[in-house]
């Protein structure tokens, strides 16, 4: 039976703190951070540069463990990596020797090639595997450019290969750190407009990390807006309760949109702004 607690605090960040060793000494990065997260909905963490946003995520990852507090998942402790935590980064991290289909499948055989103790689930064939590896790239149109390699594509075509990987573990969490940063302008629109209807279909539970505002407001549930580091903390948590499925053009004249836009913009630009005088 489902726990009902988990559509409203299906992640827990409790009390998080995380502090580095560096030559100078200690450096604390987060401090005081308590956020949950519920079944299915997309959180955007936004802020300046060194505001600790990718430190979160990769705590949320099981990347790294926090130096005081605690992050569960579906109840359970984060306490490593796991597959029901996938991640997709800027870079895509593809290897560079292996085919699209090939990048995508090793994902999958590594979560679906073995048996899964904890569900029962028994390991599947390779006819299985090849299927889960082509659904996963017809989901991000890429069927046509399976035995290509990443030299051989662009970089917005890499990144859709990079989703896919993620989406074929079929994760609990997806967990995207900039996926569309180094992207041009027009192309990374495409992608987050790719990106609204895959997570309509898959129901994932999303945590994105960006600087873009526009993409905050227009992928997310909830904005995670944290304040200058070091010592960084949530400063502010936006709802926006825009309806879906989301259409740019449309809300491009949104009141609705604009005064969301403008919410995060005072909080970056006004109440964070020593950062960018600074520089």
């Amino acid at each position: 039976m489902s726990n009902p607690s988990l559509t409203t605090k299906f992640i827990e960040i409790q009390g998080v703190e995380q502090t580095f060793k560096t030559k100078k000494g200690p450096f604390q990065a987060l401090r005081d951070i308590n956020l949950n997260i519920a079944k299915g909905e997309f959180v955007a963490l936004i802020g300046h540069s060194g505001c600790g946003k990718s430190t979160l995520l990769n705590l949320i990852a099981g990347l790294t463990m926090p130096s005081s507090g605690t992050l569960l998942c579906a109840n359970r402790e984060i306490a490593g990596p796991g597959p029901e935590r996938s991640v997709v980064f800027q870079n895509h991290s593809l290897l560079p020797w292996l085919t699209c289909f090939e990048n995508v499948y090793l994902g999958v055989e590594r979560v679906f090639g073995a048996a899964n103790k904890s569900t029962g689930a028994p390991s599947e064939n390779k006819a299985q595997l090849k299927a889960r590896t082509d659904a996963a790239l017809a989901l991000v149109g890429l069927t046509h450019a399976a035995q290509k390699r990443p030299g051989e594509i662009s970089g917005g075509m890499k990144q859709r290969v990079g989703i896919a990987r993620a989406l074929a573990m079929e994760p609990k969490v997806l967990l995207m750190d900039e996926p569309f940063g180094a992207l041009d302008a027009l192309t990374r629109a495409k992608l987050q407009d790719e990106l609204l209807d895959i997570v309509a279909r898959t129901h994932s539970t999303v945590v994105m990390v960006t600087h873009d505002v526009d993409e905050a407001v227009l992928l997310s549930d909830k904005i995670v807006m944290m304040t200058n580091g070091p010592a960084a903390t949530i400063g502010e948590v936006l709802h926006v309760d825009l309806p879906r499925p989301r259409s740019r053009v449309a809300l491009a004249d949104s009141p609705q949109y604009l005064g969301y836009r403008k919410a995060v913009i005072d909080f970056l630009y006004t109440r964070q702004a020593h950062v960018e005088k600074a520089a």
